[in-house]
């Protein structure tokens, strides 16, 4: 896969200065009135490229920050979960029998219903 990426490079670079030297003819852009700039024109074309692709640039450097952060928290509230699931549960503390009555003797418990 590798290769393949390589050659597709390659040949975009070999395309684009085919192009920059067809076309290296001098172009005079009006930056403002008063103000004018003679450049090549491969290079007009390179920072026109360039200054429309940095705000999409930004957007998604931006956006994988973002989801880096929400990803990053995600895992490590599932780490804190996967932890509380895995602990050894405690048994739980038995209390100690009830004394049985002794017979003849009413339940301190209980309330009698005589009427």
């Amino acid at each position: 896969m590798g290769i393949l990426r390589t050659i597709i490079w390659v040949l975009l670079t070999a395309i684009l200065v085919i192009f920059a030297m067809a076309n290296w003819l001098p172009v005079t852009v009006t930056i403002w009135p008063g103000q004018v700039l003679d450049t090549k024109l491969p290079v007009l074309i390179l920072a026109a490229f360039l200054i429309g692709s940095v705000p999409m640039w930004i957007a998604l450097r931006t956006t994988r920050w973002s989801l880096k952060r929400r990803l990053d928290t995600s895992e490590r509230q599932l780490a804190d979960m996967r932890a509380l699931a895995n602990r050894p549960v405690e048994p739980a503390p038995v209390a100690p029998p009830a004394p049985a009555p002794t017979p003849g003797t009413a339940s301190p418990t209980l309330p009698l219903d005589i009427p």
